[in-house]
């Protein structure tokens, strides 16, 4: 396992060209994907050491590539980066395979840090997200599982309309 390779899959253009050109800078070898789907292909290709997953993307998410790959080399090195933390999908990416679990905006020596097993308590904790940022996120998955149906939703989080339209107004500013 060459630890100096690593494999960055974000569908966020401009975020992953930035971390990718970031860690060329520091001497790794950088593979890039914009989909789960096309960073398997790439894994299956290059076999990288070490892969940064971001959690959501568009067609299969992250959780999904980390247990595709972990399937294949259980010792690949394997980071999700995320802007929308959970103790629940936390749990469930190391459970699939990955060895930390990390949210955005995360610095490069963060990232790096995370793969480390020897990450302090310390450091770990910072990263906790907030009760916000965890509302936030099952709001979201909520409106997600009722296809955007705003009315759907609230009637499923116990909300008037309103309350959760003025939610979503406050989270997008």
């Amino acid at each position: 396992m060459d630890t100096n390779t690593v494999l960055v899959c974000d569908d966020d253009a401009p975020f992953r060209r930035k971390l990718s050109r970031g860690l060329r800078d520091l001497g790794f070898e950088v593979y890039e994907a914009e989909t789960a789907g096309n960073g398997l292909e790439v894994y299956k290709v290059y076999r990288p050491g070490r892969v940064i997953v971001d959690l959501r993307m568009p067609g299969e998410g992250g959780l999904w590539l980390v247990r595709e790959i972990a399937a294949l080399d259980s010792l690949c090195d394997i980071v999700v980066l995320t802007g929308f933390g959970s103790i629940t999908t936390a749990l469930d990416a190391v459970r699939r395979g990955a060895r930390n679990y990390i949210t955005k905006p995360a610095s490069i020596k963060e990232i790096l840090a995370a793969f480390s097993p020897d990450v302090s308590r310390e450091a770990s904790s910072d990263q906790l997200p907030s009760l916000a940022e965890i509302e936030s996120e099952y709001v979201q998955r909520v409106l997600d599982h009722c296809g955007g149906n705003v009315s759907q939703s609230a009637k499923v989080l116990g909300l008037h309309r309103r309350s959760l339209q003025r939610k979503l107004r406050q989270g997008s500013t």
